[in-house]
């Protein structure tokens, strides 16, 4: 079988692996505290983030415009991610 999208299978088998490093620091702290809630949130985000930025790599031409759309992305990604943790905007969806 051959594969167009050569990044697809790189993307959805890194994400397992970013997530077992929280599931193996719980193992030896108590500071890390997930939940099978955490693990799918962070999951579904980690999943549209990668596909977002494939998309962009995909679709967008120039490289300069590549570069400020990945970077807004992953600047959307760590805003989210910090927001769940630890809550700077005081949304609903803020973390402890």
């Amino acid at each position: 079988m051959f594969i167009k999208n050569k990044r697809l299978p790189i993307i959805l088998t890194s994400i397992p692996f970013l997530l077992l490093l929280p599931l193996i620091a719980m193992q030896f702290t108590n500071q890390v505290n997930w939940s099978l809630f955490d693990f799918l949130v962070m999951g579904i985000l980690l999943l549209g983030t990668g596909l977002t930025i494939d998309l962009i790599l995909r679709t967008v031409k120039k490289k300069t415009h590549r570069i400020i759309l990945g970077m807004f992305v992953l600047f959307l990604f760590f805003l989210i991610w910090i927001e769940l943790a630890v809550g700077i905007f005081n949304t609903p969806f803020a973390g402890s």
